[in-house]
């Protein structure tokens, strides 16, 4: 693995996007936003997702131009249609709509319809909470997931998203419905190394921890078996009825991954007077506990904090095959 400053990477980014036509202020934004998550260490994401994101912009799936236009507002609740923008923009854009709300409301909800991927959900999540606000978000995708007693894909991954701000680093769950996503086990075969535990079935039917067979079968575990399955298909239908959106179904119809439909629900997080002291009072319960030889107790965010400290002091890793092709674009 290569190391590459902030500054590298993002020029790098930066420079296709101008190139191929984004303004200024977006080719800025998405480039951040692909920096700062393979900062976070999540490389799927960052930079191993970029030319993905290049190829949907070249196949007119994605509108550089487009804004997000308001559809339904109804108090602290809204409807927006993301007309095909690029979908880091569209997410930050709605995140930042219900951070605004939530501070003048107490707590909103905005929905977003006809929207693109929007690369790492947890990026919202760290948006609501250096807000101050506690967050929650989720999204659905097209079918690639079995649901539990399945062997065909027919529910989306729907990562699922919860935030909660905290001066001392913030705790923020970023989960997709799937034991490993689809992004994880990118990187595990780019390594050429195993999953940790089963992640998925082979095309025997057998669990494997290998992510070249999943990848081949499109059979990941559901995470939490038929519980991740159950909450898959739940998400898809909040997100579906409250944006007024595309399923998950309709989604994978028409075989391109979207017109996708999102939410982002924030909560004011002041008005809860005592927000530090009942946060630290479960952290230290909870990483008291007698800990597995060998292991440790982490709090969600907590390595992403760690992982964002090293890539700052040493450099952002960075797969030389991805940075031969980021120099190719």
């Amino acid at each position: 693995m290569l190391r590459k400053t902030y500054q590298e990477l993002y020029q790098e980014l930066e420079r296709v996007l101008l190139n191929l036509g984004f303004s200024a202020t977006k080719a800025k934004a998405c480039a951040t936003i692909f920096t700062n998550n393979s900062q976070d260490g999540v490389y799927s994401h960052g930079l191993n997702r970029f030319p993905v994101f290049i190829d949907y912009l070249k196949k007119g799936w994605i509108d550089k131009t487009a804004e997000p236009k308001l559809i339904k507002s109804l108090g602290a609740i809204e409807q927006w249609d993301g007309q095909f923008g690029p979908g880091m923009l569209n997410a930050q854009f709605c995140m930042q709509r219900a951070i605004d709300l939530a501070k003048e409301k107490g707590m909103a909800c905005v929905a977003l319809k006809n929207t693109n991927h929007w690369m790492r959900g947890g990026t919202y999540g760290w948006q609501a909470a250096e807000a101050g606000c506690i967050g929650i978000n989720f999204t659905n995708t097209i079918a690639i997931m079995p649901p539990w007693g399945a062997k065909e894909a027919a529910i989306g991954n729907n990562p699922l998203i919860i935030s909660v701000p905290r001066k001392e680093g913030h705790i923020v769950l970023d989960m997709a419905m799937s034991q490993f996503s689809y992004g994880k086990m990118q990187e595990h075969q780019l390594k050429g190394k195993d999953l940790p535990f089963y992640g998925g079935y082979d095309e025997e039917g057998k669990l494997t921890k290998n992510p070249k067979a999943i990848y081949e079968t499109q059979r990941p575990l559901p995470a939490g078996m038929w519980k991740g399955s159950g909450l898959a298909l739940m998400l898809d239908l909040l997100a579906t009825l409250l944006s007024d959106g595309n399923s998950t179904a309709a989604i994978t119809k028409t075989g391109q991954e979207r017109g996708i439909s999102q939410v982002f629900i924030c909560f004011d997080a002041v008005i809860n007077t005592q927000h530090e002291s009942i946060i630290q009072e479960i952290l230290t319960y909870t990483q008291a506990a007698e800990k597995i030889e060998g292991q440790e107790i982490y709090y969600p965010g907590e390595r992403t904090l760690n992982v964002r400290k090293e890539n700052i002091t040493k450099g952002i890793p960075v797969d030389e095959l991805m940075w031969q092709k980021l120099l190719s674009l």
